[in-house]
């Protein structure tokens, strides 16, 4: 039998989810109420799954468009044109089984092993990890936390960046801390990436997650021409309730159309049919459900932050963006042990900071995108391990 010591030391030196750590810690528990991973308490709705049934039951089962069937690459462009008033043809987008592939294969188009990619932490550990897994140098830029809210420090970003830099990683709004850009943050960015002659890797999964006066979060697709080094990086787990369905999509200049058409071809060779038909609902047909989705992440991150707020313990205002508060609690240093202690006395179940990278040991991230009525109780339970302290 072959030694793990003798297996890639990159694989072996990929870290253990501390996000997952303490779901396998507690998972099965009676009562317990799960707000720790990145998604809702609604299963699919009926249209999506019924087209992807149909599918099925009409035989689409074989090899298909590595690319993505046109129609779904076409919905892609009308959801595009409608939620972001963008003019971006079918040839733009690239289908692939998930948000996590889609960073995979732009990590693998745009850098090399010993490169540097730079983003902005605490941050969705996965892509730190990723870009490691490439050979890639992944380089943290911390956010800065003050009154109860997160903003970006440019001047330490351009700091960061040094001759090795390929790729500046950019998620907004933001998984785990909710910091959402400004226009005037974005053009920022972009002008020091063009000045710099970067990439940039934009994940902009939460554009529609914004509770501002806005319908949506800024994005770059506002402030960018044509011929600037943008990769956007999608999914449509958390718009329509599909987390389990692994199919997500790569917004690249078409001119990059072989180059991820090989990247697919070598990694999975294509996302199911009967998946992308589903998707194809989800796009043409699932604005209502996705509103209803934001209205419900709205209400609940306020019951749930008002109401941590009360206990005059909790530093986290409400976020601007995205599904999850992240909430700094006095007296916790060690939120890896919290999160244990907090699922032994409240059974609710959080993710810990220190999953989240530099600058994220003190927090914990809870996800709101639930049922009102349990983010109550949820909220009642940890209001009272808080006080308790």
């Amino acid at each position: 039998m072959t030694s793990i010591a003798q297996l890639s030391p990159r694989s072996l030196e990929a870290p253990e989810s501390g996000i997952v750590e303490v779901v396998n810690y507690a998972r099965g528990r009676e009562g317990l109420i799960p707000l720790w991973v990145g998604e809702g308490d609604s299963p699919t709705p009926g249209f999506i799954s019924d087209a992807a049934v149909a599918s099925l039951q009409a035989g689409e089962t074989f090899y298909t468009w590595q690319r993505g069937i046109p129609p779904l690459r076409q919905a892609l462009a009308d959801y595009y044109a409608r939620h972001f008033g963008a003019t971006l043809s079918p040839e733009h987008f690239y289908v692939v089984a998930s948000g996590m592939q889609a960073i995979t294969l732009g990590l693998q188009a745009a850098v090399s092993p010993g490169d540097e990619v730079v983003y902005l932490t605490p941050a969705w550990p996965n892509f730190a990890a990723a870009a490691a897994l490439t050979g890639a140098i992944p380089k943290a830029v911390e956010l800065t936390f003050s009154g109860g809210r997160w903003h970006v420090d440019l001047d330490r970003l351009k700091a960061a960046i040094t001759p090795k830099t390929r790729l500046l990683f950019i998620n907004t709004p933001s998984n785990p801390t909710g910091w959402t850009a400004t226009r005037e943050d974005l053009a920022a960015i972009l002008g020091l990436a063009r000045e710099l002659g970067l990439w940039i890797m934009a994940d902009e999964i939460y554009a529609l997650y914004h509770y501002g006066k806005a319908a949506r979060a800024p994005s770059f697709l506002d402030v960018m021409e044509p011929e600037d080094r943008i990769l956007f990086v999608n999914s449509f787990s958390k718009n329509w309730s599909m987390t389990g369905w692994r199919v997500g999509w790569i917004v690249a200049p078409p001119e990059t159309g072989q180059l991820f058409e090989n990247l697919i071809q070598y990694s999975t060779s294509g996302v199911a049919q009967f998946v992308q038909r589903g998707a194809v609902e989800a796009l043409n047909a699932g604005d209502r459900f996705l509103q209803s989705n934001i209205d419900k992440a709205r209400q609940s991150r306020d019951i749930l932050c008002d109401a941590l707020s009360a206990t005059n313990r909790v530093e986290t205002e409400r976020p601007d963006g995205a599904l999850y508060a992240f909430l700094k609690i006095d007296g916790v240093t060690d939120s890896r042990a919290t999160a244990i202690d907090i699922v032994d006395k409240t059974l609710v179940g959080l993710a810990p900071g220190t999953a989240f990278g530099p600058g994220g040991a003190p927090f914990m991230r809870a996800c709101f995108l639930r049922d009102p009525k349990m983010i109550e109780i949820a909220a009642d339970r940890l209001s009272t391990y808080i006080r308790n302290l």
